[in-house]
């Protein structure tokens, strides 16, 4: 597939702080997704550790074998966990410390220091940068004149929108990630992305590189089982792909 499907395990974190001990076993949820056909995992460790935890990033890393992506806000002991994990990508949010998901992207012109530092200090430690935007085309201009590799795109007003008018929905995000080519940046995406309006955005914009999908994906994990529910992402990734050149 010319798009890959990272898993964003966080909400299985969520599932077993909610009682203690290690069940479910975050290491092994994200070994059996890579076994199932993930191309990737995801986590987001925030600061309360209210879902994956700082000591569950360390364990993750030995035992990966796809594409590990770490999200989050660049705080200096975000920064320290990244540098001294090395994932294949640091994906860069900026979360408050109290936000309960995702909802916005960055104003990089805002934080255009801050990020130019964070983005520089990552490059000297080999890992693939990725910066999260809105569809903004002079944010996403901006983030690549500060040297990331990648743009993500909040899908957020995407899926909002897409039960109503599904053209209306994804045509900032066309114009977007043909902005992100022009200026040489990648393109991935992630929020709210779901069986039923994922094919039709990567169908859209077949330059997506990657899909970061968590609480849909594990929500259907409950009705589908886990294995058949990637089976089943995997599928709409890769009838869009064969619907493009």
């Amino acid at each position: 597939m010319k798009t890959k499907l990272s898993v964003n395990i966080n909400k299985v974190a969520t599932i077993r702080n909610a009682r203690g001990g290690n069940i479910p076993d975050i290491v092994q949820v994200a070994m059996d997704c890579e076994k199932f056909g993930a191309q990737g995992i995801t986590v987001h460790p925030r600061p309360d550790e209210r879902h994956i935890r700082y000591s569950d990033v360390y364990a993750l890393r030995p035992l990966l074998t796809t594409e590990f992506n770490i999200e989050g806000n660049p705080t200096s002991r975000f920064m320290q966990l990244v540098l001294d994990v090395k994932p294949h990508q640091a994906t860069l949010v900026p979360d408050a410390a109290d936000t309960l998901t995702s909802d916005s992207g960055w104003d990089v012109v805002a934080h255009r220091d801050l990020l130019t530092d964070v983005i520089k200090a990552l490059k000297q430690a080999g890992i693939r940068t990725s910066v999260f935007t809105g569809t903004d085309v002079r944010m996403i201009e901006a983030a690549a004149a500060i040297g990331t590799d990648r743009v993500e795109l909040y899908t957020g007003p995407y899926a909002r929108l897409f039960p109503i008018d599904r053209e209306a929905s994804v045509a900032p995000f066309v114009q977007a990630a043909e902005a992100a080519k022009a200026a040489g940046l990648d393109v991935n995406a992630g929020h709210d992305l779901n069986l039923t309006n994922l094919k039709f955005f990567i169908k859209s914009i077949p330059c997506v590189k990657e899909v970061s999908i968590g609480h849909a994906l594990i929500s259907d994990a409950l009705y589908f089982g886990l294995q058949q529910t990637i089976r089943l992402y995997g599928e709409q990734i890769a009838a869009a792909d064969s619907d493009t050149p």
